[in-house]
Parts: C-alpha cells; structure tokens; sequence
C-alpha cells in the first residue's frame, strides 16, 4: 500500500500546541513510511474563520521544518464536487431532508439523537431543511493506537447539509480523504466519534476505508482541550525546538536530552527514525499539568 497521509486544520486561529501534536504526528507517521503529507485546509465554516488564518499556518507548519507534499487543498474551492455527491445520496436514497430542530428532537425523544422522524415524516418541499444521511448499520473499527472501537450506542442518521447552506463537516472530510487518496489518518481523539460516521460514508459511496489512528488530546489545568475556544496560546515561534521536543515526549517518543542542542530539522530527522506509534499513550487526553 502506498502511504498517503494528511494534516487538515480550519483556519479559526493561529496553530496552537494541540494542533502540533496532530501535524506532527501524523507528519511522522507518514515520513516514518516513506509516505506523502498533504495539506488541506477546511474552511467550511466561514463565521468561524479567521481573516489570515490559513497563511499563518502554512508559514507556521513550515517555519517548524512540517513541509508538505503536492499543493494545499482549500474546501472552499469543491463545493461543486460535494454538491454532485449529495446529488447524488439523494437520489439514491441514502439520504433525506429534515427541518427538525434540536428543541423538538429533544421534546419527542427526550434526547438529543435524532429519532429519525423526517425519514417518515418528510417535511414540505418549500422548507429550508438540512440534509441526514440515512444510516442503518453500525460500523466498528480498529485504532492502531486505541483498539478496537464500537459506537453502537450512539448511531443515528446524521447532518452532511446543514440548515444554513453549508456542507457538515462528516460529507466534505469523507469526499476530500477519497479524492486524495489518504490511507492513513492520524489526528485527535475528540475526533473519534466522527470515524464511525464517515466510514458509514464511506460504504455508501463505495470508497476505499482508510487506517484510522487517534492521538489523545492536551488539556489546560481545568481539564478543557486546548482549542481557539478555550483560548490555547498561538505556537511561540521563538521556542520552536523546546515546543517540538515537548511534543514528542507528549507522544510517548522518549526525546534525547541532546536534542536540546540539534536544529528543528536535526530533531525531526530523529524523530522520523525513531518513530513508534506504539509509544504513544492509548487514552483520549492527556493534561499539559501531568505530562
């Protein structure tokens, strides 16, 4: 199998030290298999978009020697493509309009996940409406760093259109992981939960189901992950090497102390030698309090 591998931020905000954690591990991973690294950036969510944000973490990604492979990818430039795949799902059934709101789910079920009443119910066709994948069978699968994985519990027919013109999140990262061809995906664990969903895509629309690995995530002192909603700081690039060796210890590397004294390009190049996903610890996050 030929190893192609991606990091895919949104540009809400500068890169912040949990953000390292993804690009470099999934970096390595990639470099350690002489695999490409492929850059896509989600910009989806306009609202929530940060004017600037995307060149600041391309110069960021490079001024920390994480140089990618082939041209950057911006999800804003396929929105023709995704529209052609929902087409697509609607017509062949495996999707349908629904204009419930998260109040009369919650009235009816007495829960937030959806109880699947537009599938029987469909609403008027002049109503703005979202779009729910139908889904109707559970998917498990295994994490190459968390194992064996069941989400049964929590299966549901879920958004991929939203009520507000936008394609979700689960369509567009499903579609984009097929058209470039990733095998391998490494990111974070608040992630997880979205796998299920889009290997459930995966099947409908016949693509292949890349190898799926989850790092934990880093916490603040109050237990949140870090995040531009939890204001994480922006990556100082004055302690690059420092923040690069932290990382690497954070991933269960077991970073030399005289890569103190290397070049960021010195300390990746052992990095990529000595990598083993295997170190990395099996648990959804990790505190920067404890680590």
């Amino acid at each position: 199998m030929v190893y192609t591998g991606r990091f895919a931020p949104s540009p809400t905000g500068p890169l912040h030290f949990g953000s390292l954690l993804a690009a470099l591990a999934s970096y390595l991973d990639a470099r350690a298999h002489q695999g490409d690294w492929l850059i896509r950036i989600e910009d989806l969510d306009p609202p929530r978009e940060v004017k600037g944000a995307t060149d600041s973490i391309l110069i960021t990604l490079e001024q920390f020697g994480l140089h990618w492979d082939g041209e950057v990818i911006l999800q804003s430039h396929r929105l023709s493509l995704y529209n052609e795949i929902l087409t697509e799902l609607s017509n062949n059934s495996l999707a349908y309009p629904c204009n419930c709101s998260r109040q009369q789910i919650q009235r009816r079920s007495g829960s937030v996940r959806y109880d699947g009443f537009c599938r029987s119910h469909p609403p008027d066709i002049d109503q703005i409406c979202a779009i729910r994948s139908r889904c109707d069978t559970d998917y498990r699968f295994d994490d190459r760093i968390l194992g064996p994985q069941d989400f049964s519990d929590q299966q549901e027919d879920f958004v991929i259109f939203r009520r507000d013109g936008l394609f979700a999140y689960q369509i567009a990262v499903t579609i984009d992981d097929a058209e470039q061809q990733v095998s391998h995906i490494v990111r974070g664990s608040d992630l997880l939960d979205s796998t299920p969903k889009q290997i459930h895509l995966q099947h409908q629309l016949g693509y292949q189901q890349p190898i799926y690995a989850h790092i934990p995530v880093a916490t603040n002192a109050l237990g949140q992950k870090l995040s531009k909603q939890t204001f994480a700081p922006a990556l100082n690039q004055g302690e690059r090497l420092q923040l690069m060796i932290r990382a690497l210890d954070f991933l269960g590397q077991q970073p030399l102390k005289e890569l103190a004294d290397s070049s960021i390009e010195e300390c990746l190049s052992w990095a990529v030698e000595h990598w083993d996903i295997n170190n990395i610890p099996a648990c959804l996050s990790i505190s920067l309090e404890e680590s």
